[in-house]
């Protein structure tokens, strides 16, 4: 068995993931701030009668629910293309902005100006599968 050795390029992978924080906590106060623009307040996710407060609290919720995959995609797949992870993971976070933006505008259909991301996803989906047979390998 073989020790991984990461790559000096991996810090690059690690400072995407930390971006990524970032813009999580952006969309969240995005939240928080359209939760008193239109008077939704807590527990309730979602309000029948402020559409354009639901499209804040989906966009947040859309990013978090493909969060964990984007995280073990670039962690994962940046052990063997570091720098390759690292672009797909930027482009994926920009596209989540493009997609929030979209979704605040109150027309849904407007979020879709984020979809690039998706293949950013697959960059890193196929990051990490190669990660995966080279480590098989040996």
């Amino acid at each position: 068995m073989s020790a991984l050795r990461l790559p000096s390029e991996y810090g690059y992978v690690v400072l995407t993931g930390v971006s990524s924080i970032f813009m999580v906590m952006y969309l969240a106060v995005q939240v928080g701030k359209a939760r008193k623009k239109f008077k939704v307040y807590y527990p309730k996710m979602y309000d029948d009668d402020q559409p354009v407060f639901n499209c804040y609290q989906r966009a947040h919720q859309n990013t978090l629910e493909m969060y964990s995959p984007f995280l073990m995609g670039l962690f994962v797949g940046g052990l063997r293309h570091p720098c390759i992870s690292t672009v797909a993971g930027i482009v994926w976070i920009i596209s989540r902005f493009v997609y929030a933006f979209g979704y605040y505008t109150g027309d849904p259909k407007k979020r879709m100006r984020g979809s690039f991301g998706h293949g950013a996803s697959i960059v890193l989906i196929l990051c990490t599968v190669s990660t995966a047979v080279q480590l098989l390998l040996g």
